[in-house]
């Protein structure tokens, strides 16, 4: 890894070497710190050869001479090789072969040899071997892990004579190169021949020789191919592999590709490759990749050319039959219409505007009738690939994926068809989780190639005998699905391109327009690629910025993501997924539950807080899920997607270990909450909630019996009428017992309500029946066409907007807090005290209280129902939970974040916020009772009476000191 000055004094060493400043010209401060003009000379050389510059081309060419630069290089590069202890084994410096190879005569082939013999004389392991290097020494030896193995037992097995006589390892090295793959495009170079080499010449390959120094073209297509790879295997040619700012290449599948340590970058070449993998695109030429990587254009040349060599890159020898030419003027792209004479609007404009376009990063690139996306996934996803030894097609593409950090669309069709491969196979343990994620991941890539619309249907002149035949393919495509063995009965409706009208009410007006003119729908193919997270994450923000606006329009993410994910920013492309950091947090469920009125009972602790006794709504449950705000683990809790599901006699153990690190969010849980396993039941529903005319979907019998769905639909008319959700997701619902009035009578079927417990936004891939479930509702609702985007766009940017309001309103600077905290001085401050419900709470006199097992256990704060006004603040003190009301002149000081836009704490907007990686804890504790959130004063039940006010300082300044460490 190329390391970052320490000092002051190193900064101002390389600006002076970037400046090429000679000694003379050095500041006194430097040349006190120097002391002598070889000292600077002999820094000089090595920058110049740690970056592997050119001699013509670097500051060294005015301190040294070209032969002493070079010298010192290969001395260098082979003084790495000695080093026993930690080795730093460098790639080949093919682009420095017009003097190493010609003049010096090192060949590649030789100084891997080298390399391997250091290796094993100093009897380190294969895996030492960076993964590049290991790469290109396999391709030229042939000596791989297994050949590396058996010659290491090989020498041991000569036991004495091993240890005194390393040579040995030597002698059963190749000495000679073995066939490799040479394209027709690469060039045929010359070295300085000897006269015993020139007199052993064939006439044969003399006349090829003479050829190429006579041609200006010594393309290897050009001459004999035997004779070319004999004079090779002598080591009196080499090949120049080249790369020029206007190539376009294509990434393919890493074959051959050697996985060993974690790499430490010290060689530039090798790490610029990784991100060369990721950015890569056959529609941008070497020039434009260098630009969005902000890269120097020789080094990635260098690099691009390392991948050639490999066969990891195709060069794309023809790019006007790629690319539509540039200068010949065209009418904008129908990239995403339904049909032939749709709209000429594409996404990739409407979601750059003029803002994109003038926003100064890059110039997007040209609109293709095509769009392009890219599916967001995580590490795991390679590893569950990899587990799939029976097809070995998909552990190249994992390993391709892993290294690479991107699988293009060239290689999609093959994955989709091996995965295809495991469909009636039987998995057991751990192999059905990756059977799991197989079978969705083909769901979802098949679901984004067709664009999320139907295949060649009948837009009119639909009658409804063809709808019931529809459906009868629809019957026949889930019970074929059936024979596939899934974790919970769970089915891969991979036929996701057939799209079903459920409606009745549509069959008679197709049937009115029966003799009206066919108009197809014509199905589009979308681009797809495969993105790693973890390689984006190690992309530098503004080149991530670049790479999305350059080559891809739409973003799909999977979930769960990792705790660091890379979102793109407000002027990307079109993402279905987190709508920014904060969403990944529990303030998503805030909002959810605020917007709806309607969630289990919640309580959010603030970080930094110990607890002597639990809260009236936390003590005596059963259970409780809990949910840490930052995802940081302890003790096996808070790193768990789903929350962690924890006995309430331990509770209070447990929340004093988590919030020394994190924030909280607990929701307890009464006995009759759980199922008999003493587990929650949950229900998952797939987004977007309606369908493409606007209508609700309806609840299928797939969800569960009728008893247990009564309330959905209404719920569901109920969140789609309070929050807008036209996004790719699911929403998590939670089995609670129903309460009523004691005068009520509740039939036995209606005994359990569901409420909505989280809000997920992206495709999950742990669940082929929610995925291909996913993909239907994204073909229903026609999510992926461009007349949903601009209603997609207004719905994120309004819950957007919710989520902002939520955090600004209760982080440590926010208004609530500033309130209780007393740091806003007001004139008068009556309270109207009211006794919460209807009395004294006493846990040890109350039958009704959770703590003596009544059936009415968790509350759920009845009374919360009340009409109460809209500002109030609940507080317990161990023996009795009160409900302040503020007075109006507090209640100013608690709206909505908009009205205060002279508050210290000003609003980020949306950009920061989709930008900022920023934690936001909150600074107060919070009760949500089942229809409204309020803050709770739980200031008696903390141990030692601690300021509120100070955790709630001490909690934000913790988050940010760790945010800019992480940064």
């Amino acid at each position: 890894m190329q390391h970052l000055p320490a000092t002051v004094e190193e900064q101002l060493i390389l600006k002076s070497i970037r400046e090429e400043c000679l000694w003379e010209n050095l500041p006194k401060r430097l040349q006190a710190t120097l002391t002598t003009k070889e000292e600077w000379y002999r820094r000089v050389i090595d920058y110049c050869i740690r970056k592997r510059l050119q001699w013509n081309t670097c500051f060294a060419r005015k301190v040294c001479k070209e032969g002493e630069y070079y010298e010192e290089m290969m001395r260098y590069l082979r003084r790495s090789l000695a080093v026993c202890t930690w080795t730093f084994l460098f790639l080949f410096p093919y682009h420095l072969a017009e003097y190493v190879c010609r003049v010096m005569r090192v060949s590649p082939f030789r100084y891997y040899c080298d390399m391997l013999f250091e290796v094993m004389k100093n009897e380190q392991p294969y895996d030492s071997i960076p993964n590049f290097s290991a790469a290109d020494a396999l391709r030229l030896t042939g000596i791989g892990r297994n050949e590396f193995i058996d010659i290491m037992n090989k020498c041991r097995s000569k036991k004495i004579m091993w240890k005194l006589n390393k040579s040995i390892a030597k002698e059963l090295l190749p000495t000679q190169p073995v066939d490799f793959s040479i394209e027709p495009w690469w060039g045929v170079c010359l070295v300085n021949f000897t006269l015993e080499e020139f007199k052993k010449l064939t006439e044969e390959e003399m006349a090829t020789i003479d050829k190429i120094c006579k041609e200006e073209a010594n393309s290897f297509v050009l001459f004999d191919p035997d004779i070319i790879k004999g004079l090779s295997k002598r080591g009196l040619i080499y090949f120049d592999v080249p790369v020029y700012p206007d190539d376009r290449f294509k990434v393919s599948r890493l074959e051959g590709f050697v996985s060993n340590r974690e790499q430490s970058y010290e060689d530039p070449i090798e790490e610029l490759l990784y991100a060369v993998f990721v950015v890569s695109s056959e529609n941008a030429t070497v020039a434009e990749l260098a630009a969005t990587l902000q890269a120097d254009l020789t080094q990635l040349q260098a690099a691009a050319s390392f991948a050639c060599r490999l066969g990891w890159a195709v060069k794309l020898i023809d790019p006007d039959s790629v690319l539509r030419d540039s200068n010949m003027p065209s009418l904008p792209a129908n990239i995403l219409s339904d049909d032939e004479d749709g709209s000429n609007t594409s996404i990739n404009s409407e979601k750059s505007g003029p803002q994109v376009l003038g926003s100064g990063i890059e110039k997007p690139r040209p609109i293709s009738s095509t769009p392009h996306v890219a599916f967001v996934v995580d590490a795991n996803i390679t590893s569950y690939l990899m587990m799939g030894s029976i097809s070995p097609g998909l552990k190249s593409h994992a390993v391709t994926l892993y290294e690479a950090g991107k699988l293009g669309d060239s290689s999609i069709a093959d994955l989709c068809k091996d995965l295809a491969s495991l469909e009636g196979k039987k998995f057991e343990g751990e192999l059905q989780e990756f059977a799991n994620h197989a079978f969705s991941l083909r769901c979802v890539l098949e679901c984004l190639q067709s664009g999320g619309i139907a295949s060649n249907e009948m837009a009119n002149n639909k009658t409804s005998n063809e709808i019931n035949d529809e459906n009868s393919l629809l019957d026949e495509v889930k019970a074929l699905s059936t024979d596939i063995n899934i974790d919970e009965s769970d089915k891969l409706y991979h036929d996701v391109s057939l799209e079903i009208d459920r409606s009745q009410s549509e069959a008679g007006s197709v049937n009115s327009s029966a003799s009206e003119k066919p108009v197809l729908k014509r199905k589009r193919k979308y681009r797809v690629d495969i993105l790693r997270c973890e390689s984006l994450a190690a992309l530098a923000p503004a080149t991530l910025e670049r790479l999305f606006l350059r080559d891809y329009d739409i973003i799909v993410s999977m979930i769960p993501l990792p705790s660091s994910p890379v979102l793109p920013g407000p002027s990307g492309p079109i993402h279905f997924g987190p709508l920014s950091y904060s969403s990944m947090t529990p303030w998503m469920k805030m909002v959810l539950y605020s917007a709806v009125n309607c969630g289990p009972l919640s309580v959010v602790l603030m970080k930094g807080q110990f607890l002597r006794l639990l809260p009236a709504p936390l003590a005596g449950c059963e259970k409780a899920l809990i949910w840490s705000w930052d995802g940081s683990v302890i003790g096996g809790l808070g790193g768990k997607f789903e929350g962690n599901l924890v006995k309430g006699n331990i509770l209070l153990h447990c929340l004093n270990s988590m919030l020394r690190y994190s924030a909280i969010l607990v929701q307890p849980l009464g006995k009759d909450d759980l199922d008999a396993k003493g587990k929650i039941v949950t229900m998952d529903l797939p987004l977007p909630l309606k369908n493409s005319d606007g209508s609700m979907a309806p609840v299928g019998s797939e969800l569960g019996p009728p008893e247990e769905v009564s309330n959905l639909n209404s719920l569901l008319n109920d969140l789609s009428s309070k929050i807008d959700l036209l996004t790719v997701g699911y929403i998590r619902l939670l089995r609670l017992q129903k309460q009523s009035d004691s005068d009520t009578f509740l039939p036995d079927n209606v005994k359990y309500e569901w409420v909505p417990l989280s809000l997920e936004f992206g495709i999950p891939l742990f669940s082929p029946k929610l995925c291909g479930r996913i993909c239907e509702r994204i073909v229903s609702s026609n999510l992926l066409q461009s007349d949903m985007i601009n209603e997609h766009h207004d719905a994120m940017h309004g819950l957007r907007k919710r989520l902002r309001e939520i955090c600004n309103e209760y982080h440590a600077t926010g208004p609530t807090a500033r309130l209780l905290y007393h740091r806003e001085r007001v004139e008068e401050s009556p309270r109207h005290l009211i006794n919460y419900a209807s009395g004294r709470w006493s846990p040890l006199l109350d039958p009704s209280t959770p703590i003596s097992g009544a059936s009415n256990e968790h509350q759920r704060l009845k009374l919360a129902r009340r009409h109460r006004c809209r500002t109030e603040v609940l507080s317990f003190d161990g023996n009795i939970l009160r409900s302040y009301a503020l007075a109006p002149v507090y209640e100013a000081a608690t709206r909505p974040i908009e009205e205060t836009t002279t508050s210290s704490s000003t609003v980020k907007t949306e950009s920061d916020d989709a930008d900022t990686k920023d934690v936001v804890l909150p600074g107060v504790s919070l009760l949500f009772d089942g229809v409204e959130l309020h803050p709770f004063d739980i200031g008696a039940c903390l141990q030692a009476r601690q300021p509120i006010a100070l955790i709630a300082e001490a909690s934000s300044a913790s988050a940010s000191f760790h945010t800019t460490r992480a940064s």
